[in-house]
């Protein structure tokens, strides 16, 4: 009997050869190779703090959300205490990258009454750091950055230590910040680097004050004060993983409580693994999150629209269908998800390139490894979770030898054995680590939201092409049923994404003070994050509404969407209920115009 507290894929990590699991970037994500130790999410109640010790490391957050590192020896006394309820390894997040203000009717609530300008409100943001030298970020003052959290940074001295409750990156204070912005080296004083300049983009369009340019890339709120975590990766991995994003968060809304302020945070991050139905315990995460304080939290729909990456089936009883994806050359590993509903038996024939057959039975739940083409496959399936009445059946692709996938044609076969006709869907990772040529033949644009955008509490935005007032191919979709029930169940409240924004060609800032234009939902995202900044500071700050933040901003900003060209129907699974419009979003008894 598998161990019903461990996710699916992490019990597949752990039953699969260290050999294997080194190949596959996704099975490994959460492992350390040196150390042999695990990082994990764990859902708990009570507390777990009596448990640390020299060998578990553990970080509680928020909501009976902790985050434990043990090793792998461990794993199996841990998840057997009475306070566990559910343990999942990480994922790693990739970034949703591929004139705004205007035509998202900024410009009328900033020039002219109310006046808003984001003033006694913070916008976090999660992300590739910030070029904090720059002008843009400052007033006379000097920086409007509160607090930096570089993950990515070693702990030291008395003054290069993590923020209090957790154990990793250093915190640089305003103070800290002030003091390298009067020092000839800055980056001796606070040594921390937007590589990217992903970050820098992102934070300029929610909040870059206009003292670059004559004004030109002013943000949505330029006097909002700025939370800033740069997001960590651990050893030699190249992205970030869902645990340092729920680090991050906690972070963020524990920093406004201190404060006293109400705070919107930008996550342009994602990835495409689970159900997609909000049941992960990630999703489930930033749902509590949302609850907590007086915070929005604004997250893209990611990237994967056009990628191909997902396919979706209607299947009856005793009907065969086939599935076909190309596997292009060079990919070193490749994962495959299927989810199902559990009451309904399937009869599964993968197939390789070269015509090769496997049979699999979703009744025999566990792992099982075999070859195929020369390409070994891992292969699990799943049980529902206390969480969620879907199964998962997950196949994972790594060459058997020092070598690459096989390249061509594969795909699977699903018969349906009995229960209720339903839907599946099969999943591939996001398309920023697949070779272009890597995806399904017949896919379907629809369900290709990025997850955490998927959380139901979370304001989810899609992106559109301001200069054509046109839906953007790439930006994730969610899913409307012909009852208008949404992506999950639950009613229009669950449509996703929730509005859209512009994510086609925007100017923003780069770094070195140039400037640079952007695509994606990364970029589209930050004009709901400021717009929602701006909400709340009409609501809370001026006393307008001292309960405008969480849900009730998303029924704002909702209810002031204005229609986009092509889109006949609203909410839709596209760009949800439209475009964002911030002045028609404001109660009109209170605007002056």
């Amino acid at each position: 009997m598998e161990n019903q507290k461990l996710e699916n894929v992490f019990s597949l990590s752990l039953a699969v050869s260290e050999k294997e699991r080194e190949r596959s970037a996704f099975l490994s994500a959460g492992y350390d190779e040196e150390t042999r130790e695990w990082e994990l999410i764990v859902k708990y109640h009570g507390s777990l703090s009596r448990y640390a010790s020299e060998k578990i490391r553990i970080e509680e957050l928020i909501a009976g959300y902790a985050i434990v590192t043990l090793p792998e020896t461990m794993i199996e006394a841990f998840s057997e205490l009475e306070e566990v309820e559910y343990m999942e390894k990480p994922k790693r997040l990739y970034f949703e990258t591929v004139q705004g203000k205007r035509a998202s009717c900024i410009t009328g609530v900033t020039v002219r009454p109310p006046y808003l300008t984001g003033r006694g409100v913070l916008i976090g943001i999660v992300d590739s750091g910030i070029d904090y030298t720059s002008v843009e970020f400052q007033n006379r003052e000097g920086t409007r950055i509160r607090y930096l959290w570089d993950q990515t940074k070693k702990s030291g001295s008395m003054e290069e230590k993590p923020p209090a409750g957790f154990v990793k990156g250093v915190e640089y204070s305003r103070e800290q910040i002030n003091e390298a912005l009067r020092s000839r080296e800055p980056e001796k004083v606070v040594p921390s680097y937007d590589r990217s300049g992903h970050g820098t983009a992102v934070a300029a369009i929610a909040a870059a004050g206009g003292n670059l340019y004559d004004g030109a890339l002013t943000g949505v709120a330029p006097e909002s004060e700025l939370l800033i975590v740069k997001l960590g990766n651990s050893g030699t991995e190249s992205f970030p993983r869902t645990t340092e994003l729920m680090r991050a968060l906690t972070y963020l809304v524990r920093k406004a409580i201190e404060l006293q302020m109400p705070v919107a945070v930008n996550v342009s991050f994602g990835n495409t693994y689970g159900a997609h139905d909000g049941t992960s315990l990630l999703e489930r995460f930033l749902d509590n999150v949302a609850e907590i304080g007086r915070c929005s939290i604004c997250v893209g729909s990611g990237n994967e629209g056009a990628a191909g990456g997902h396919r979706e089936g209607w299947i009856a009883e005793g009907e065969t269908q086939r599935t076909e994806w190309n596997v292009g050359t060079y990919q070193d590993s490749l994962s495959v998800q299927l989810w199902k509903e559990y009451s309904n038996p399937y009869e599964i024939v993968l197939m390789s390139p070269s015509g090769e057959k496997r049979q699999l039975d979703d009744r025999k739940e566990g792992a099982e490894s075999f070859l195929m083409d020369g390409t070994r496959v891992l292969a699990y399936i799943g049980v529902p979770s206390p969480y969620s009445v879907n199964q998962e059946i997950w196949l994972e692709l790594i060459p058997e030898e020092d070598t690459y996938v096989k390249s061509g044609v594969w795909a699977i076969e699903i018969r349906a054995l009995g229960g209720n006709p339903g839907t599946y869907d099969l999943y591939l990772p996001c398309s920023v680590v697949l070779g272009a040529a890597t995806r399904f033949f017949s896919s379907s644009p629809e369900k290709t939201l990025t997850i955490p955008s998927t959380a139901y509490k979370v304001i989810t935005v899609g992106a559109y092409d301001a200069a054509y007032e046109s839906y953007a191919d790439f930006s994730g979709r969610g899913c409307c049923f012909s009852d208008q029930k949404g992506l999950f169940a639950g009613g229009s409240g669950s449509i996703k994404p929730d509005l859209a924004a512009p994510g086609v060609n925007v100017q923003t800032l780069g770094l070195n003070g140039e400037t640079r234009i952007v695509t994606g939902t990364s970029f589209a995202t930050p004009f709901v994050t400021g717009s929602a900044a701006l909400l709340m500071e009409w609501g809370i700050v001026q006393g307008n509404d001292p309960f405008l933040y969480g849900e009730k901003v998303k029924a704002y900003l909702r209810k002031g969407a204005r229609p986009l060209r092509g889109e006949a129907e609203y909410p839709n699974d596209r760009v949800g209920y439209g475009r964002l419009c911030l002045e028609s979003s404001l109660p009109v008894v209170d605007r002056n115009i």
